[in-house]
C-alpha cells in the first residue's frame, strides 16, 4: 500500500498549500481511496502536483462530520464523476466548537446521490472495512474538548458517534485510518490493535509543558503496549507529537502535506 497526504496543517514541500484539515490518498492492490477531504480544494491541487489522479478514485470515505475533514468534499465530487462517499448517517448533525463558531458540514451535500450514509460495520471489499464508533469499546475516557453538537435548539457535548474508521487489511498487515480520534485514540488502539494506525490524536489541547505532561506521557505508554507503528498530525498538535516522539521514538511518525508512505 502506498498512502499520500495531500493536505495537512504543515508541509514538506514549498509547492504544496498546507490547511488545517486533513485528507489522505491510498492506493491497495485492488483499490484507489480517498479518506477525508480537507476544509477546501487545496487537496486537489496538491494531488496534481503529487501527480495523483483523484478521478480514479473509487471510493472516498469522510471520517466524521467537521468541516476540516468534509468541506472539501463538494469539490472531489465535482472532479471524479464515479466514487461513492461512504458517510455516517450521524455527520450532518449540526456540530459546534462552544455556542457560536459552526463547524459541520455544508447541508447541501446532503443532496448528493454519490453519498452512502452508514449506521453499522461496512465491508466495502475483501479486506476493507468501515467501522462505525459506537462499535468501539471504551476502556479510556475521552473529552468533548468543548465540542458540541445541537439538538432541537439545545447544545449538548459531543459523542462523536458520527466518527468512523476504515481498516485495510493487506496481505499480512491491518493498517487503520481514523480521522481526529474524537473518540479516543486509546479506545481506538485497543480495539483495533493494527500493524500501522494512522490519523489525529485529538492532544493540541493538552500542554507539554504544564498539565497536559502527565496525561501525554500516560497515553504513550499505553500505545506502546500494542504492536503498532504510529502515523499522526493534524490535531496531534506539533508541541505534542515532539513531546511524544521522545517517548515513543521509531514507533511514531509525522505526516506532512506532500509525505508518501510505503506499507
Amino acid at each position: 500500500m502506498k498512502i499520500w497526504t495531500l493536505v495537512e496543517n504543515t508541509t514538506c514541500r514549498t509547492d504544496l498549500q498546507p490547511e488545517h484539515g486533513l485528507s489522505l490518498y491510498a492506493e491497495t492492490g485492488r483499490h484507489k481511496i480517498l479518506f477525508d477531504a480537507g476544509q477546501s480544494d487545496a487537496f486537489i491541487r496538491n494531488a496534481d502536483r503529487l501527480g495523483v489522479n483523484l478521478t480514479e478514485v473509487d471510493m472516498a470515505i469522510l471520517s466524521h462530520g467537521h468541516y476540516d475533514h468534509g468541506g472539501g468534499l463538494k469539490f472531489f465530487l465535482e472532479r471524479n464523476s464515479k466514487a461513492p462517499v461512504y458517510v455516517h448517517e450521524k455527520a450532518f448533525q449540526p456540530h459546534f466548537n462552544g455556542k457560536e463558531k459552526y463547524i459541520g458540514l455544508d447541508p447541501d451535500l446532503q443532496k448528493n446521490d454519490r453519498l452512502v450514509l452508514v449506521n453499522d460495520v461496512l465491508q466495502l471489499d475483501e479486506g476493507i472495512t468501515l467501522y462505525p464508533a459506537g462499535w468501539l469499546r471504551s476502556r479510556f475516557p475521552m473529552d468533548s474538548f468543548g465540542l458540541n453538537v445541537r439538538e432541537n435548539g439545545c447544545f449538548y457535548p459531543d459523542s462523536f458517534l458520527h466518527e468512523q474508521y476504515l481498516l485495510v487489511e493487506e496481505g499480512e498487515k491491518k493498517i487503520l485510518f481514523s480521522g481526529c480520534s474524537h473518540r479516543g485514540i486509546l479506545n481506538i488502539a485497543d480495539c483495533f490493535r493494527p500493524d500501522v494506525l494512522i490519523g489525529g490524536f485529538h492532544f493540541k489541547k493538552l500542554d507539554p509543558e504544564g498539565a497536559g505532561a502527565e496525561t501525554l506521557k500516560e497515553a504513550a505508554a499505553v500505545l506502546m503496549e500494542y504492536p503498532s507503528l504510529y502515523y499522526t498530525g493534524h490535531c496531534t498538535g506539533q508541541a505534542q507529537y515532539r513531546f511524544l516522539k521522545q517517548i515513543m521514538g521509531e514507533r511514531l511518525s509525522y505526516l506532512s502535506t506532500g509525505s508518501v508512505l510505503t506499507i
